[in-house]
């Protein structure tokens, strides 16, 4: 998809533009550029942290479940030099995109082998959920165009230099990565529903008193035995949030940086209570933002809206 200015014309009237116009609304390339660094840099950190059990799974055969995709495509059991191997790809093409060097080329390679290391990483037991919208993240943003940067300096082409170049083809990779941040939330009520018969039934359970006696912090434990009475109201407000999610996407202006401050409040309550950080969909919510007005390090120009 070319590079269009933001004043550039639009078709009107009629369902197939107004559906174009919400699948791949021209945004700043600027965005873009800002999004693949936060991406990046993450996981760089996830495949050193948070899915590092690719190495440890290397050599276990007997423990292999293949997740569909990966009987799909054939894949064996990981080795330990298919693992290091991927690891080397990860980081390296991390660290060009990064810098701004052939930012498509070096981010379909952190796309292919993070895929892949992904796949290996959730076909041992444990399905990670909390990485969808990171896979999405770093599978579209090798697709957009115009949003390169060039020069040791890492200068940006004219075409680029400021945040209103825009494109369809950014707000098309920004789109995929909202919709899968929304999706993870959304589709979450299903097991809810699965497994309790009725929202109704999860909502009023104690699943959540439960879990804070089980794995909760001192805070957590501090609220079971002074005020039990909130966890079925927090369970209620959980599945409303989850339920209530595609709600975001029509969303603008202040209201949308309120919600954003609203799940990512929510994935801090479970940090603190409960240890857990759902940190690879949290750093996709960057994807909502008009990170154009935040400046690189390196870039000359500042991206200002």
């Amino acid at each position: 998809m070319s590079t269009t200015s933001a004043a550039a014309s639009r078709p009107s009237g009629g369902t197939r533009p107004r559906l174009r116009s919400i699948l791949f609304p021209a945004l700043p390339l600027a965005r873009i550029r800002v999004l693949r660094v936060i991406i990046y840099a993450f996981v760089v950190l996830d495949v050193l942290t948070f899915s590092r059990d690719v190495l440890s799974h290397a050599n276990n055969a007997g423990f292999y479940t293949p997740l569909a995709l990966a009987r799909l495509l054939h894949l064996p059991a990981v080795t330990t030099p298919l693992a290091y191997t991927l690891l080397v790809l990860i980081l390296a093409g991390c660290a060009a995109a990064i810098a701004g060097r052939r930012p498509r080329l070096s981010g379909a390679v952190v796309a292919l082998a993070f895929w892949l290391w992904m796949l290996y990483s959730n076909s041992y037991g444990y399905i990670a959920h909390d990485h969808m919208a990171l896979m999405v993240a770093v599978a579209v943003l090798p697709t957009v165009a115009g949003a390169e940067s060039t020069g040791p300096a890492g200068t940006l082409p004219p075409a680029a230099s400021t945040s209103t170049s825009t494109s369809e083809a950014a707000g098309w990779a920004l789109r995929a990565i909202q919709l899968a941040v929304i999706a993870t939330y959304f589709f979450s009520v299903v097991p809810k529903l699965l497994y309790s018969g009725s929202l109704a039934n999860w909502g009023n359970s104690a699943i959540l008193t439960w879990a804070s006696i089980r794995r909760g912090s001192a805070l957590a434990h501090w609220l079971v035995e002074v005020t039990p009475w909130v966890f079925v109201p927090a369970q209620w407000a959980g599945l409303a949030l989850e339920a209530l999610s595609p709600v975001v996407l029509f969303l603008r202006g202040r209201a949308l940086y309120i919600a954003v401050a609203l799940y990512l409040g929510f994935h801090l309550s479970t940090l603190v209570l409960l240890g857990i950080h759902f940190l690879p969909t949290a750093i996709c919510w960057a994807a909502f933002l008009p990170l154009e007005r935040l400046r690189l390090p390196g870039r000359g120009v500042q991206h200002s809206r």
